[in-house]
């Protein structure tokens, strides 16, 4: 118990300073992005930069999760039409002391899920059709209790913020590229050395930007997959149901489209199939040692 709370501490430390990297971060590309169309120098450009990354960064902060579920292309569930996956959410939420996420479907035969949200109290989980088909309810039980523990020891705020910054990057690093290729930063003549260094520096920053902040997030801890299967494991007290449901995701070959390189993260599972090793060990610990270690709980 001391280790879970250990690890919601570290997470929300972790998720401020992913925060405060991710204003550092956009307010630079911002600046280089005015820079390089050909915006006004001085104050007014580092004031329009600090803006732009302010408004940003708040909505990364208070929209990551509707962001989240439209990138997933999820869809509320109600209970009309799906009870038992509505009726153990609640279930579940209420075990862990925790208030009740809303619950979402996704289009997909594939079997994978995800929690998001910036805390328990705004969360959602995201199950996919495949899942609600394939998995008997001791496995689905096993899933969701998996997301509960996310929203509970707050990985989802960690990494779905971290999702949305890796987005917003790659769009500002796009943009100042364009713009030096448009030319309409090309006013060096007038800049003198100071503007060929800057634009030497912005290239090279926009380029190593969208990637550095990939490998955070891909970098996150991978021991709270492990922590949320045991925390899972403890609120359904049958963890053979959870290690039933990821033995079937292994054998599970439907791939999940709406997924990205992005969003991989904050599945259950990596949700590409047939792709080396080495990329499946950067997203998500084996499936077979998370299955070894609930069966030995």
């Amino acid at each position: 118990m001391t280790e879970l709370y250990n690890q919601i501490a570290s997470n929300k430390w972790k998720s401020y300073a992913i925060f405060l990297l991710f204003f550092l971060v956009i307010a630079v590309l911002a600046w280089l992005v005015i820079y390089a169309f050909g915006g006004v120098g001085g104050a007014f450009s580092i004031g329009a930069a600090g803006a732009i990354a302010i408004i940003l960064a708040l909505a990364n902060y208070f929209l990551c999760d509707k962001i989240a579920l439209a990138q997933a292309r999820a869809r509320p569930a109600t209970r009309e039409e799906y009870p038992h996956y509505v009726n153990s959410v609640e279930g579940l939420a209420i075990a862990a002391g925790i208030p009740a996420p809303k619950t979402y479907v996704i289009e997909s035969d594939a079997i994978n899920a995800f929690a998001t949200g910036r805390n328990p109290k705004n969360a959602a989980i995201a199950v996919t059709t495949g899942a609600l088909k394939k998995l008997n309810r001791v496995e689905l039980e096993g899933v969701i209790a998996h997301e509960i523990s996310h929203i509970k020891n707050y990985d989802i705020r960690l990494v779905t913020i971290a999702i949305v910054m890796v987005g917003f990057v790659a769009i500002l690093s796009d943009l100042f590229m364009r713009g030096l290729w448009w030319g309409a930063g090309r006013r060096d003549e007038d800049r003198g050395n100071a503007g060929t260094v800057i634009i030497i520096v912005g290239m090279a920053f926009a380029i190593l930007a969208p990637i550095a902040v990939q490998l955070l997030h891909l970098a996150l801890s991978r021991k709270r997959e492990y922590l949320a299967d045991a925390t899972g494991a403890m609120l359904t007290r049958y963890p053979e149901g959870l290690a039933s449901a990821l033995e079937k995701i292994g054998r599970d070959t439907k791939q999940l489209e709406s997924a990205s390189e992005a969003t991989a993260p904050m599945y259950i599972a990596n949700p590409f199939k047939n792709i080396s090793l080495s990329k499946l060990l950067s997203t998500h610990p084996p499936l077979e040692d998370r299955i070894a270690r609930l069966r030995k709980m």
